[in-house]
């Protein structure tokens, strides 16, 4: 399961990362773009990683304060569901 999850995780994320580079793309030529829609259900289904670096990547979305917030968190929330699948501890306080 946990492979499984991986692998479509990774697919998610470069299309995600994709979806956001030709939406930059089409922005330029002022073209046909995606619907942000598309790209936050791209985030929201799993590859919050890859609409985020596609984000920073293609300095696309960046202004806009609810897209750098939220793709943030759902990263976050990615990463940390990965590696509660692998059963990697993660600590949830840091205490001094």
């Amino acid at each position: 399961m946990a492979q499984t999850l991986l692998i479509y995780m990774v697919i998610l994320s470069l299309w995600a990362f994709g979806a956001m580079g030709y939406d930059k793309r089409q922005a330029k030529k002022k073209q046909q773009r995606v619907p942000e829609r598309n790209l936050w259900l791209l985030a929201l289904l799993g590859g919050g990683v890859g609409a985020y670096f596609g984000m920073q990547f293609f300095h696309h979305k960046t202004r806009k304060t609810h897209f750098r917030i939220g793709f943030l968190l759902l990263m976050m929330i990615d990463i940390v569901l990965l590696l509660a699948v692998y059963g990697v501890k993660v600590p949830t306080a840091i205490t001094f």
